[in-house]
């Protein structure tokens, strides 16, 4: 029998956003010092924009505007993807974490377009 979606902490696609922003969180604290208001600031606070998105796109009453939402948290993963890429590139990040962090993020951004297009 499937669950009864009764808050957006049941929908697989927060939790998962959730737990990303926690992995970004955990990674982002080897970054230089010099980077706290840089790279590390961005990669945070977008990575909380996904889920805080999510959740607030399921408060709202209308179609359009759950879309809205989710259309800003997806644009907010296509900044992760960069930022991730331009960490990498720096040598902030190791390949396998930025591997793992960009394939958990392709995971959300393809449920969170699932449900753009299904509203």
């Amino acid at each position: 029998m499937e669950q009864k979606i009764r808050s957006y902490k049941d929908l697989k696609m927060w939790q998962k956003a959730k737990d990303f922003s926690v992995h970004v969180y955990k990674e982002t604290r080897f970054f230089p010092k010099e980077e706290v208001y840089g790279l590390t600031s961005q990669l945070r606070r977008a990575s909380v924009s996904i889920v805080s998105n999510i959740a607030e796109g399921f408060r709202r009453w209308s179609s359009k505007e759950k879309v809205q939402f989710l259309r800003i948290a997806y644009g907010s993963g296509a900044e992760i993807e960069t930022q991730l890429l331009i960490a990498t590139d720096l040598g902030y990040l190791k390949a396998k974490e930025s591997e793992s962090l960009l394939s958990e993020l392709e995971e959300i951004m393809k449920m969170i377009n699932v449900v753009i297009n299904k509203l």
